[in-house]
């Protein structure tokens, strides 16, 4: 859940370490496979393949994964994967954005309407939520990568929108159609590499829930986030460090 730091984190720690990191590396591995397939195996000259590369490294995905998601475009029996967007509504109005990537839309299409109908939410129409959310450039730097006050210099100078720090790292937001050069200029100053890098769908204004719904948002964000399908969710809810702390 991009710009929920502190959400994923807890969803991280409450499942098996493991089966999430080999699930994350699926996902991050389909990413480049449809990368390559669409815009060629050289990232110099294509930028989704790329970002997808420079996402998988700051996962330290191993190389030889990295290679092998990348051959795997050329080879006669890799998939061909449409992108899809679902929009819905969970517990307390919350506004939900997934997007996936799938061989089959209607095995996609049904899982997600299941997550969400068995979650406290309502699977919506294409266009129901998207208008709460702007689409906007994500980059995410570890918390060494420099203080707050030298990081938000470094991305005032690079042209950036918007920086959040927090004791787990920083986040830039950027515009949609200056997320690349503002990643370059950014790497040059601080010299080296954002973590993650993509575009991401930021809410407008967030909902503040209480532990009741946050309990049932978190298992709607957890199902939703296990299927293979699924590339990313976004939502718009926010919660209290009591209530955090209460779901820890």
């Amino acid at each position: 859940m991009a710009g929920h730091s502190k959400f994923k984190n807890i969803m991280y720690r409450k499942g098996a370490q493991d089966a999430k990191r080999s699930k994350l590396f699926s996902k991050l591995s389909k990413e480049i496979t449809v990368a390559a397939k669409m815009g060629g195996p050289d990232p110099d000259s294509n930028a989704r393949l790329r970002l997808a590369i420079q996402n998988a490294r700051g996962q330290s995905m191993p190389k030889d994964n990295i290679d092998r998601a990348i051959k795997k475009a050329d080879s006669s029996d890799a998939d061909n994967f449409d992108e899809v967007r679902y929009e819905g509504y969970g517990p307390g109005g919350t506004a939900v954005v997934v997007e996936a990537l799938t061989d089959n839309r209607n095995r996609t299409a049904s899982n997600v309407r299941a997550a969400f109908s068995k979650n406290g939410g309502t699977l919506g129409e294409t266009g129901s939520v998207a208008f709460m959310f702007d689409r906007v450039g994500e980059l995410v730097y570890p918390a060494d990568a420099g203080d707050e006050d030298s990081i938000m210099e470094a991305a005032i100078e690079a042209g950036a929108d918007d920086v959040q720090s927090d004791e787990d790292g920083h986040t830039i937001y950027t515009a949609f159609e200056d997320m690349i050069e503002v990643g370059k200029a950014l790497e040059e100053a601080l010299g080296q590499a954002a973590e993650s890098q993509k575009a991401i769908w930021k809410p407008q204004n967030e909902i503040d829930v209480d532990a009741e719904k946050a309990a049932t948002i978190m298992k709607l964000m957890n199902a939703l986030e296990d299927d293979d399908d699924v590339q990313n969710v976004y939502s718009n809810f926010t919660m209290s460090e009591e209530v955090i702390a209460s779901l820890g």
